[in-house]
């Protein structure tokens, strides 16, 4: 179970975020700090002036991706053709609250919608071009996949109990035969290649877009040096149709890494839609996923 700053008693808002601005960057202290809406699920971020966020980790789990931020973007982003946060300053531990966090360059942009995309394929292959410069950095030395990001990059199969035990309890409400086949054919293979960098976390939250297209992408706090099929899961997720054409062709993996990369898009949609604490919206999209997967997978098969 993840160690909430909840359970410690200490709430995570625009005034917690203040006073550790002014105790530890008095610089910034006359600065307004204001709440983003959503304000995210691993960070609570905030808006610090104009040009600056702030990200505290909201539990213990997440407090590890601060110094791996910190370590790694700078030496990313010269690689990559779109903006990625950039660190400005690590804070400490302070008036009641537990982690390390973080300040950042502002970026422009809002989380990718429905309605703010103003071509579904040229935003696929944007995403596509930036996925593809992220895996062809030198990886040497990056963080393997572990606890610090929930094995993403890492192998499947550690969620092969919890998959199949989450199938059997949604018997009769969905096509856990096909589900099931995706399932198998995930993890009938295992990247073999060297550790690429993966992202972790594509989803539309940490994409941001401005003027109908893709501007920057956020949240690295899942990144590791890894087998990328974790990263294309917004091809079920995110994409359909020719996008979705689109997204894969411009990716030169192999069938074995797509297959994966549908089991990981299933182990997410399935454990939302099993979760009793998750939201209505929330439950309600994973099922669209899991039956944009059963579709797919029908017609890669057929």
């Amino acid at each position: 179970m993840l160690s909430s700053i909840e359970n410690l008693g200490v709430s995570i808002n625009a005034e917690l975020a203040r006073r550790l601005i002014a105790a530890q960057f008095p610089e910034w202290s006359n600065l307004p700090v204001t709440a983003i809406e959503p304000g995210g699920w691993d960070n609570r971020t905030f808006r610090l002036g104009d040009h600056m966020s702030v990200r505290l980790p909201s539990a213990r789990a997440y407090a590890a991706q601060v110094e791996k931020e910190h370590e790694w973007l700078p030496r990313l982003a010269p690689h990559l053709p779109l903006p990625i946060p950039v660190p400005l300053a690590k804070g400490s531990p302070a008036e009641g609250y537990p982690w390390p966090w973080s300040i950042y360059e502002w970026l422009d942009g809002e989380p990718v919608t429905a309605d703010n995309i103003s071509g579904w394929t040229g935003f696929a292959r944007s995403v596509a071009r930036f996925l593809a410069a992220l895996h062809r950095i030198d990886a040497t030395g990056g963080p393997l996949p572990g606890q610090h990001n929930f094995h993403r990059g890492g192998r499947l199969a550690l969620y092969d109990a919890e998959t199949r035990s989450t199938l059997t309890a949604l018997a009769g409400r969905m096509d856990t035969a096909v589900a099931g086949d995706i399932w198998t054919a995930a993890l009938s293979s295992e990247w073999h290649g060297s550790p690429l960098w993966v992202h972790g976390d594509m989803s539309s939250g940490n994409l941001l877009v401005k003027d109908g297209a893709l501007c920057a992408v956020i949240d690295f706090g899942c990144s590791a040096a890894g087998d990328p099929a974790c990263d294309l899961v917004i091809a079920w997720t995110l994409l359909s149709g020719e996008s979705r054409e689109a997204f894969r062709a411009a990716l030169p993996l192999d069938r074995d890494t797509w297959n994966r990369a549908r089991g990981w898009a299933l182990w997410k949609a399935l454990i939302t839609v099993a979760d009793q604490g998750k939201g209505q919206p929330e439950q309600e999209s994973s099922w669209q996923v899991i039956g944009e997967l059963v579709a797919d997978y029908r017609q890669q098969r057929n």
